[in-house]
């Protein structure tokens, strides 16, 4: 009984949090990728547990609903803490997992034990890679509740995960150990997991519209207004750090490579929390990298767009804007142009009266 509790309080967290997303203004993605995850989750707690499986009549639906828990949680880190839209191929992860489960049922051992191993080491792999997602990202991230998720998704879900899989391997396996009792099916690895479910849901909960929600566009200074609640000698502290800001980005730091969030606030000899803060609320940015890259490929349309300039490749180019390698920049300005740096430039150039040549 106290183990179908804590699956049950578990599985009443993620309806809530389901339901709560479900009814904001987020994008709708975001809420289908929140709803498919947690009803995946749910599911899945349902078949590890042998009484609720057997209630259920062994249904094959749940099984197949609980199959792609993995990949969707992958797809679910992906939507909240990349900010970008989702493209086709990011639902494929999930997809394997579910089309696992499908052939699981049509095979017979020895295969179906390779069809399950396969399974749960790339489930495995799914979310070592959404740990390192989260990770990449923590230190430009402006929102301090996403910051707080950060720590209990990186910490806590993609380690308890991994530690899932060797439990369900060493059950397989038939191993001793009272350590198999960390695995969800138990009623201690259920426990375990229903904590930190309702840990991720609170934290959504708290910090929805700050995690969830669309940015905003940058406003000029002479246009920002008081916040509620803010007195009228932080409005005054937060405009003169805002100018300094703006001077330093003037004289073009945004051009030095590695220029990090603590960085930038050492040199203006503010807080980096504060600094956090100011960029976000102040001219609309989720993460450091938006922000500098407003400046970057401002100036990188300007030089492939300059005949002068046409003899310079374009790798050239984004290294002198501060980017350590190519990659990250033809996807940042593909991002914000919806082209390439190259054909970007050669559309440019050919309307030009001296077109050059494009490299």
């Amino acid at each position: 009984m106290f183990d179908l509790y804590v699956r049950g309080l578990a599985s009443g967290a993620l309806i809530v949090t389901l339901i709560s997303v479900a009814r904001s203004r987020v994008a709708p993605h975001v809420r289908l990728v929140t709803a498919l995850v947690s009803l995946s989750i749910i599911a899945w707690l349902l078949t590890e547990n042998t009484q609720a499986w057997a209630m259920t009549g062994h249904s094959v639906l749940l099984v197949l609903i609980s199959a792609p828990a993995g990949g969707l949680f992958w797809l679910f880190v992906r939507s909240v803490f990349d900010d970008r839209k989702l493209a086709p191929w990011d639902w494929a992860p999930a997809g394997v997992l579910l089309l696992s489960a499908l052939l699981s049922f049509a095979v017979a051992e020895p295969d179906y034990d390779g069809v399950w191993i396969a399974n749960n080491l790339f489930a495995a792999a799914l979310a070592v890679h959404a740990g390192y997602l989260i990770l990449k990202g923590e230190a430009g991230d402006l929102l301090e509740g996403r910051r707080r998720l950060r720590g209990v998704l990186l910490g806590l879900v993609s380690l308890y995960v991994i530690v899932e899989v060797v439990t369900a391997f060493g059950l397989r396996l038939g191993l001793p150990g009272a350590w198999l009792q960390l695995e969800v099916g138990q009623p201690l690895g259920a426990a375990i997991f229903c904590v930190l479910m309702l840990a991720i849901c609170v934290l959504i909960l708290q910090a929805r519209p700050e995690v969830f929600g669309a940015a905003r566009p940058p406003k000029a200074a002479d246009d920002l207004a008081a916040e509620p609640g803010i007195d009228a000698r932080a409005e005054a502290a937060d405009l003169v750090l805002l100018d300094r800001l703006r001077a330093a980005m003037d004289a073009e730091a945004w051009r030095r490579e590695g220029l990090t969030i603590g960085l930038l606030a050492e040199e203006l000899q503010v807080s980096e929390h504060r600094l956090r803060r100011l960029i976000n609320r102040r001219l609309g940015y989720r993460n450091f990298a938006d922000f500098l890259n407003s400046r970057r490929i401002a100036a990188a349309q300007a030089r492939l767009a300059d005949p002068a300039q046409a003899d310079r490749t374009v790798a050239v180019i984004a290294f002198d804007l501060g980017y350590g390698s190519l990659g990250p920049f033809n996807r940042a300005f593909r991002a914000a142009t919806g082209t390439s740096p190259t054909a970007w430039r050669q559309d440019r150039l050919k309307a030009s009266p001296n077109p050059g040549e494009a490299r």
